[in-house]
């Protein structure tokens, strides 16, 4: 399907939701994505759809690929907040304190492209300064060459540290979104093992590991178990 075949199929899409067929609306933008086109708008808009239907766990899933694309839409934010009060498991978020806290939030500031750039600028000033301090006679000017290229060496180093975090935080970022009505959550990854808490559509968990058709998962609170791979969709992919 061509660009502008999407276009249309968008505008008639987001016509029908207009007119409250919210059956159609998202057969057609559901077509647009098997197509191969993603974006903020149509996730968000197929997302409005499904949560006009009370569709829970799909309406709650195309606001969070939305928020993916676009994290700091007021918008999307907003209406995934109402899409998650329809959802049954209260999970409270573990809070992050000291020096957890203050590491994810500087790993946050860039992404990893951008804190490698800054690792190759922060290299390049540090090479710049030790040449200055190499070819430089007065004690004074030797001294303050030394410490500012001791300086943007360390925060070469640091940056690079911290690209590497984000990165490894990015990789591992493995959410999905629970769609069955309720689902088991079991102690192993297996039928006969002890169930050890359920969960119900739309929750939103973390991927930690698979064996073959189960999923370990880790809750907003730490909880952690195996859910079946078919109970649940990755967020991750598009």
């Amino acid at each position: 399907m061509s660009f502008a075949q999407n276009e249309s199929r968008f505008e008639q899409a987001n016509d029908l939701y207009n007119k409250g067929d919210f059956e159609q609306a998202i057969s057609n933008y559901e077509s647009i994505i098997e197509a191969g086109e993603h974006s903020s708008a149509l996730y968000f808009n197929l997302a409005n759809a499904h949560y006009k239907l009370n569709h829970i766990a799909p309406s709650i899933y195309y606001y969070e690929k939305a928020l993916k694309l676009s994290p700091n839409d007021k918008e999307i934010q907003n209406n995934i907040a109402f899409a998650r009060n329809m959802t049954i498991d209260a999970i409270d978020q573990t809070p992050e304190f000291g020096f957890a806290k203050l590491s994810k939030n500087v790993t946050n500031l860039f992404t990893f492209d951008n804190w490698a750039k800054l690792s190759v600028l922060l290299m390049v000033l540090f090479v710049v300064f030790y040449l200055i301090y190499y070819f430089t006679y007065g004690s004074t000017k030797k001294r303050l060459a030394f410490i500012s290229a001791m300086t943007f060496l360390i925060l070469a180093c640091s940056s690079v540290a911290l690209a590497f975090s984000n990165y490894n935080r990015v990789a591992n970022d493995q959410p999905a979104i629970v769609f069955a009505k309720q689902s088991q959550v079991k102690s192993e990854p297996n039928l006969r093992s002890s169930e050890s808490f359920k969960l119900h559509e739309g929750t939103k968990v973390q991927i930690l590991d698979s064996v073959n058709n189960w999923k370990k998962i880790q809750l907003a609170d730490g909880k952690t178990g195996w859910i079946s791979s078919e109970d649940i969709r990755l967020l991750n992919v598009f």
